[in-house]
This record gives C-alpha cells, sequence and structure tokens, in this order.
C-alpha cells in the first residue's frame, strides 16, 4: 500500500513518521506529496495533519484517511475530498490523558483562584483570598467522548460534583459524573455550574454555542476553559462578559486565527490565560500503533477504527 504523508508536521517530524510505519508495516510505503503527484494513481491511503485544502484531490484510488489530530472539522469542510472516502479521528491514549491532565488543572487554578494570585505576584502584592472546598465548585464538562469522559472523570476524582453535557438525548450516570443529553439539559445545567470545561468536538451545531446567551446563563464569578475549538466562541461576546466581571476568568487553548495574532485583546487581558494550542498533543509513541493498527485493518479489507460520521461533524 502507497501511503500519502502531508500536512502540518515539519520535514523531520514526517521523518519521523514514515520510519515508525514502514518499519511496522512493511508492506506500506510512505510517500510526500512531492513524490505522491509523480504517480497518484498509486495511493492508497493519507496520514494527515490539518491538510490544507485541496491537498488530497487528483487521487483516484485514494479509500482512506487518517488524521493524526483529535478534530478533524477541517478535513469535513474540504469539499475536494470525495465523501465516499472513510475518515478515522485520532484517538490516542497518551493525548488523551494529557487533554485530562489540562482540564484538571484548569480546573484547580479557576477553583483555587491561581491566575489571580499571579496577578498579585506581579504587582507585588500578598494578598490572600477566601478558600472554597471542592465539594462546593460545581464543575461541568461538555462533550462526553473519549476525552471529554476521562476529564471528567478526573475531575471528580479529586471531590468536585462533575456534570457532563452532551448533544444526544438521554442520561446516565458513570460513576461519579452524571451526565445529561439534549439541548434543553444544557440550560438547566448552566446556572449551576461554576466552572465550564469545553471538549465538545465542532459542528455546525456547536460553532459559536459559547456565546452571549449561554455565558450570561452562568452564575457570576464562573470560570471557563476552552481547550477544545476556537470557533465554539465567539470572542466578543467572551470578551465583554470578562470586561463586565460576570466571568471570573477564562482559559483558552483554541483560537479563530491560529497562532494568535499578536494584537489580540486576549494576549493582554488580565483575566484571560492564552495557550498556543497545547493542551493535549498528538504523542507519537503512542499514535502510530493506532495508525499502523488502522493501516493494517485497511489493507485487510477491514473497516477501521474511530471512523467519523460526516452527517453529525464528528
Amino acid at each position: 500500500m502507497n501511503v500519502l504523508l502531508c500536512g502540518q508536521l515539519n520535514a523531520a517530524d514526517w521523518a519521523r513518521w514514515r520510519d515508525a510505519l514502514q518499519r511496522q508495516l512493511p508492506a506500506v510505503t510512505c510517500c510526500d506529496e512531492a513524490e505522491a503527484r509523480q504517480q497518484p494513481e498509486r495511493i492508497e491511503a493519507a496520514v494527515v495533519a490539518n491538510p490544507a485544502p485541496g491537498s488530497l484531490q487528483g487521487y483516484p484510488q485514494l479509500r482512506f484517511i487518517q488524521s493524526l489530530w483529535a478534530g478533524v472539522d477541517r478535513l469535513l469542510a474540504d469539499a475536494t475530498i470525495p465523501s465516499q472516502v472513510p475518515i478515522a479521528r485520532m484517538v490516542d491514549p497518551a493525548m488523551t490523558a494529557a487533554m485530562a491532565q489540562s482540564a484538571l488543572w484548569a480546573t484547580l487554578a479557576l477553583h483555587r483562584g491561581f491566575f489571580a494570585y499571579a496577578r498579585r505576584q506581579a504587582q507585588g502584592r500578598w494578598q490572600q483570598h477566601a478558600q472554597r472546598r471542592a465539594d462546593e465548585v460545581p464543575v461541568l464538562v461538555l462533550g462526553y467522548g473519549e476525552m471529554g469522559r476521562t476529564a471528567a472523570q478526573a475531575i471528580a476524582a479529586q471531590g468536585y460534583p462533575v456534570r457532563a453535557w452532551r448533544r444526544r438525548e438521554g442520561d446516565l450516570q458513570d460513576g461519579a459524573v452524571q451526565v445529561s443529553g439534549g439541548a434543553q439539559a444544557l440550560w438547566t445545567l448552566l446556572p449551576r455550574s461554576a466552572i465550564v470545561i469545553n471538549l465538545l468536538p465542532l459542528s455546525p451545531d456547536t460553532r459559536g454555542l459559547l456565546d452571549a446567551r449561554l455565558l450570561a446563563a452562568l452564575p457570576p464569578k464562573a470560570g471557563l476553559a476552552n481547550l477544545a475549538r476556537g470557533a465554539h466562541v465567539v470572542d466578543a461576546d467572551l470578551l465583554r462578559a470578562l470586561d463586565t466581571g460576570h466571568l471570573r476568568h477564562a482559559v483558552l487553548d483554541v483560537f479563530h486565527e491560529e497562532p494568535l495574532p499578536p494584537d489580540h485583546r486576549y494576549w493582554t487581558h488580565p483575566r484571560v490565560t492564552v495557550l498556543p494550542h497545547a493542551a493535549a498533543l498528538t504523542d507519537e509513541r503512542s499514535a502510530v500503533e493506532v495508525v499502523v493498527r488502522n493501516l493494517a485493518r485497511v489493507m485487510r479489507g477491514e473497516g477501521a477504527e474511530y471512523l467519523v460520521g460526516r452527517e453529525v461533524g464528528y
């Protein structure tokens, strides 16, 4: 099988991926874009990292696309990719664990006011503030896929009352986490949530979900961590909620434009913590096993794991 490697990784990263894949799957020949364009009819699969739109057109035998990222919204938005070609998202155990760590860190920092202490350090101010117990700080996790579930369970293990919300209708109790589904349930949960952690996939239904209406439904001085996609947030609405003090602080790892433009207000806003899309990176050591397993399944004529449902957007 000839496999195209393309996307935003640098040459050294792609070289490591090529070596790892060909070492574990001798029947695979990996090609970069220049090599693939010489004989496009030989390409049967693609391993991609947010490729530019149009990068995957012109390969008549393409029958499988494996993303190295968990989010596949950019791939689904590329109209040049034939609709019949299956796309698999990355479900990397190490990435999932890293996201849970970031979500827990954000929860602890928002709960304990550590961002306020950092501001006071910059001002040379020695000042304590009141300390609430974890069981007094209800946390809402938006999204209950692999990452959402792992994060919610990690936060609950620290004594926080955790509820999770998913778009699909139906409620369940998953250990210490109560999961609610459906649009109406969200508006019931928001007023009772001191901290919101967003781990939803980006779809037409969730784009712009974190807007003025949703933020206004939160109790005063709530905290927000957006670790999913920048397009979930309406920036002007979030900045307004922060400026008025309705929202205490926002941890933002993802943005409409990345890298975040140097003149964006998020950089200097005292109630915003900016991360450079680093909450959870693909770990090549574990992710390569996922890719190898899926390519082997495709070569055997079997269905790949973690296939994306185009109709729902993830």
